[in-house]
């Protein structure tokens, strides 16, 4: 806790420029949000991607995603929403263009997601986000004391709004699966904050001498090597997605990485030093016991 007005400075300024960075520049909404049209295509050898990108480039096909999609011979085409668009005329020109640019592929199915159906998940995604959220708080507010519930809560909209900022400032794709993801950061990320206060609620009941600042310290030093296991094994998984889970889990695996990293921290640097100037002591946690009227020295009733 030496170093927490250091790192609550840090965490300040990685906050404001995530957030300005969302606002700014804005989220890069996949197709399952925005609208739009999926063409999955099959190539009986390995399909080369930039190639057919750039080709349906010069086509008039912008914004467009193209990336493997299970084996280096599965196409995936995202095309963005283009006003009113028909499915079935979509799939004959790309099929067209394709056979200019890369023949041989077979079109494995056409997937159209309408602006209706895009603005709906967007919306459910939101409201999922909030419902967590909520739970999260009055699963916190029943479990501890006030301050580390709020304490906690900030440590994770802090953890979530870094998230998005990469993804803002980056433009990376925003879809629904890494919106799974942000949602299991936030369960990842509170659990390590409960540990913690749980030990600093232990340490004020069990040891005496210490004042606040030494029993988060204590309490830190105690779940540490529980934290380097869990995260550390954890980060191994994710990572091994990262690298080697193709583009289908790339941007999924990339916010894990940076929830769990920034997950550690918040814990640590972020939610224990705002318990401490909520003003936590160890009279929150020591139950005074009370004297009964006629009640005699030894607390015996007369």
């Amino acid at each position: 806790m030496r170093y927490a007005r250091i790192s609550n400075a840090i965490s300040l300024i990685i906050f404001a420029l995530a957030t300005f960075f969302i606002i700014a520049k804005g989220l890069n909404f996949s197709v399952e949000f925005t609208g739009g049209t999926l063409i999955q295509v099959n190539y009986e050898q390995t399909a080369d991607l930039d190639k057919i990108r750039g080709g349906l480039s010069k086509a008039g096909y912008t914004d467009i995603s193209v990336q493997n999609f299970g084996s280096d011979r599965e196409v995936l085409i995202r095309l963005p929403l283009r006003g009113e668009q028909d499915p079935s005329i979509i799939r004959d020109l790309v099929t067209k263009a394709l056979d200019e640019i890369a023949p041989g592929g077979e079109v494995r199915r056409v997937e159209f997601v309408g602006p209706q159906v895009g603005r709906e998940l967007a919306e459910n995604g939101l409201l999922a986000l909030a419902f967590v959220v909520i739970g999260i708080v009055a699963y916190l507010s029943f479990r501890f004391e006030w301050r580390f519930s709020v304490s906690t809560i900030i440590a994770n909209l802090h953890d979530v709004v870094i998230i998005l900022g990469f993804f803002a400032f980056f433009q990376w794709e925003f879809s629904l699966a890494v919106l799974a993801g942000v949602l299991a950061v936030l369960g990842y990320s509170v659990n390590e904050s409960v540990m913690i206060f749980d030990r600093v609620r232990e340490t004020f009941r069990k040891v005496r001498g210490l004042n606040t600042v030494q029993v988060v310290d204590h309490a830190i030093t105690r779940t540490i090597s529980r934290t380097i296991i869990t995260h550390g094994s954890t980060q191994i998984v994710v990572l091994c997605m990262l690298f080697f889970g193709g583009p289908t889990l790339h941007y999924f695996s990339m916010a894990l990485t940076l929830g769990i990293c920034f997950g550690i921290y918040s814990s640590i640097m972020v939610a224990s030093p705002l318990a401490l100037w909520l003003g936590i002591s160890r009279g929150h946690f020591i139950v005074q016991n009370k004297k009964l009227d006629g009640a005699n020295k030894d607390g015996a009733v007369v």
